[in-house]
């Protein structure tokens, strides 16, 4: 088995280091979520978390970990009736981004469940990781029922596995720890509820800090096992400090006027449900016993909200998490009533530089943990675009960028046809879950049985197989599995015409505007979005496609406008864009949106026909296209039509992309194709 990074080795991140070691405490907070950019260490912590946790004790044999003093009624092992114990260190079990859901839950053996009517179940992930901690790395990756699942399971302590009317049921109490890159988008607002406590971490900006950072990491490369033995003391007395706050949990009193504070914190910040509050509560009872202390005091209030409700006032992609730290202090202070003196002293090993005691007592710095001052944005109320930041002016014709117009509710686009793609919102799709729509044999481990469709396929062959009581003999052989049509999430690929022709600024702002709130509708919906600009010379990707809607944002707000108009490098560009995409994701399917007016006045001697031509690329590739007409004044030369027809899309104008306009285009699309291939 490899060495482990230390935990008390870690440089900094008091804030993740802290709230990792609350949930030691007290598993019932309700996990973290760790946030940040990539190469911060968030996962050397995480593991190096589970070296710490005490050992457990279980039911021998048992493959569900049931405690000896209490076991699980409902174990699939079980009835446990004065088995034998063992001691075992605390799992950390990893969750793959790529996990099936049978390997995350479970599964049922269908075959023997319908022949022999006898429950055999192989446990997953979730019953492995009972008392102990569950890993999600890019937990912001992974699929939306693979999360949901395992989020019932962390907030009910329980796993349940059905197939046709045969139940599981196992215990499933674990600390649950997710670790994600914002710029690989975002989890859902509800998602981002149901973890317990979230931090952000950022590499250090101290030079000595990071030249520390970089010495120790070489030192356990060279030696691990010589550099984990000389933190082993630091490691017991952290450990031995996890079991004694343990002991001291149930002894910690949580007083009215404290639960007052709560309630009034969370009520200021105007956050949704209850959940908050109980995290809160919960949060605040573990660091009264982390310091040592039997009562909870207003700092550890605080403390509890700089980590429990930052990601919970998130109600919009385009909002920052973050807390207003002097509106906190207010409320704490207006709802103050008799407590007790803070304790000066902790208890052993409290906040200090790199003590043992990983940040315990440190609150949380900027409300989120020490964000990168390049990434920080600020507040802005929900739906709207973000304020203009000045552009200098470049290069000649070179005009600043323009602010977004309101972005408006749109309607949805889809795309033709039926697809493989990952699950999301949008287009029609043959996915895991969704209405059954037919059965066919399995290829592989049989996922969701069509029950009808087995029944019929063995019944033929009853009187054969000598059947002579009320059962059916079922054999592999007529097992069938469900097909199943629900909906994909798309790579929505806008090119945009940003040169002088559309600088005009009520034009450009529309524009701005109809792609924020397509943006919207794809952070709904789970789709990938890109960005592909031109003007002057050529055409850039200015948005890579991505999940991240933030990051989008920021790439539109910035977009300025002037120059010549190289159509055909715009389509060139996206055609390559799209190639790389459909090596890279060949599931995912792309709906091109070209915003332009139409006119092509660089890249060649021959432009338009240059553009027509990068256009007939995209047709001949079957990319479903929309090109959003931007020609504007009294006399009107058809381009964008034309372009359309290149592309075998169709094209609408500027305002078509408003409210209702906007849901006939694909379908407009569709029944102008068939009737051109008809003709």
């Amino acid at each position: 088995m490899s060495t482990r990074y230390p935990f008390t080795a870690v440089v900094g991140m008091d804030d993740l280091r802290l709230a990792l070691l609350l949930n030691a405490v007290s598993p019932a907070v309700g996990g973290v979520l760790v946030r940040g950019e990539k190469g911060t260490a968030k996962s050397t912590a995480v593991r190096a978390l589970a070296e710490l946790l005490p050992e457990v004790a279980v039911v021998a044999g048992c493959r569900f970990s049931c405690d000896p003093g209490s076991p699980d009624p409902g174990c699939p092992d079980g009835p446990h009736l004065d088995g034998e114990s063992e001691a075992r260190a605390a799992r950390m079990v990893e969750l793959p981004v790529g996990a099936s859901e049978d390997r995350l839950v479970g599964a049922l053996d269908i075959e023997r469940a319908l022949a022999e009517g006898v429950k055999a179940f192989e446990p997953g992930l979730l019953a492995a990781a009972h008392r102990g901690i569950l890993y999600v790395d890019e937990v912001n990756l992974l699929s939306d029922h693979l999360i949901d699942h395992l989020l019932d399971a962390a907030a009910m302590g329980a796993s349940h596995v059905e197939r046709e009317g045969v139940s599981v049921r196992h215990a499933a109490r674990f600390l649950l720890v997710g670790t994600m890159n914002p710029e690989e988008g975002e989890l859902r607002p509800q998602l981002l509820d149901r973890f317990g406590l979230t931090v952000e971490v950022a590499a250090s900006r101290v030079p000595e800090e990071r030249v520390e950072v970089v010495r120790r990491r070489l030192a356990f490369e060279d030696d691990p096992a010589g550099f984990a033995e000389r933190w082993a003391g630091e490691e017991a007395a952290l450990r031995e400090r996890i079991v004694a706050a343990r002991e001291l949990l149930p002894k910690v009193s949580l007083g009215d006027a404290v639960l007052l504070q709560i309630a009034a914190t969370c009520a200021a910040f105007e956050v949704d449900g209850m959940r908050a509050d109980i995290v809160m509560a919960r949060t605040a009872t573990a660091l009264a016993a982390w310091a040592g202390r039997e009562e909870v005091t207003s700092e550890d209030v605080r403390q509890a909200a700089l980590l429990a409700l930052p990601h919970r006032r998130r109600r919009n992609p385009f909002d920052a998490p973050g807390m207003d730290e002097d509106k906190l202090d207010e409320t704490l202070e207006r709802f103050k009533g008799d407590e007790p003196e803070d304790d000066p002293d902790p208890g052993p090993d409290g906040p200090g530089d790199g003590g043992p005691g990983g940040g315990g007592g440190v609150p949380p710095q900027g409300g989120e943990g020490a964000a990168p001052e390049t990434d920080s944005v600020p507040e802005r109320a929900p739906g709207r675009a973000p304020e203009q930041a000045p552009v200098p002016q470049g290069a000649a014709g070179e005009r600043a960028a323009v602010k977004a117009a309101e972005p408006f509710r749109t309607r949805m686009l889809s795309v033709p046809g039926v697809g493989d793609g990952a699950a999301g919102r949008r287009s029609r799709a043959r996915t895991e879950h969704g209405r059954t729509t037919g059965a066919t044999r399995p290829r592989g481990a049989l996922t969701k049985l069509h029950l009808a469709a087995t029944v019929r396929a063995a019944a033929p062959h009853q009187r054969a197989r000598g059947r002579s009581g009320p059962g059916l003999v079922v054999r592999r052989d007529d097992l069938r599995q469900a097909v199943r049509e629900g909906r994909e999430g798309n790579l929505v690929l806008f090119v945009v015409d940003a040169s002088g022709s559309m600088a005009a600024r009520k034009r450009m702002g529309a524009v701005k505007g109809a792609v924020l709130s397509l943006l919207l509708d794809a952070y709904q919906r789970r789709d990938k979005v890109g960005l592909v600009t031109f003007r002057g010379r050529g055409a850039e990707l200015a948005l890579p496609p991505t999940s991240s809607v933030d990051a989008a944002a920021a790439r539109l707000e910035e977009l300025p406008t002037g120059g010549r108009t190289p159509l055909a490098a715009g389509l060139l560009k996206a055609h390559d864009v799209l190639r790389v995409e459909r090596l890279r994701d060949p599931s995912r399917r792309p709906l091109l949106v070209v915003v332009t007016d139409g006119r092509a006045t660089g890249g060649g001697p021959d432009p338009v026909g240059l553009a027509a031509r990068a256009a007939r690329l995209h047709a001949a590739d079957g990319t479903a296209s929309v090109v959003v007409d931007c020609e504007a004044g009294p006399v009107r030369l058809g381009l964008a039509g034309s372009l359309a027809r290149d592309l075998d899309g169709t094209a609408v104008t500027l305002d078509e992309l408003r409210a209702d306009a906007i849901a006939g285009l694909v379908r407009e699309a569709q029944v102008n194709r068939s009737v051109r291939r008809a003709a």
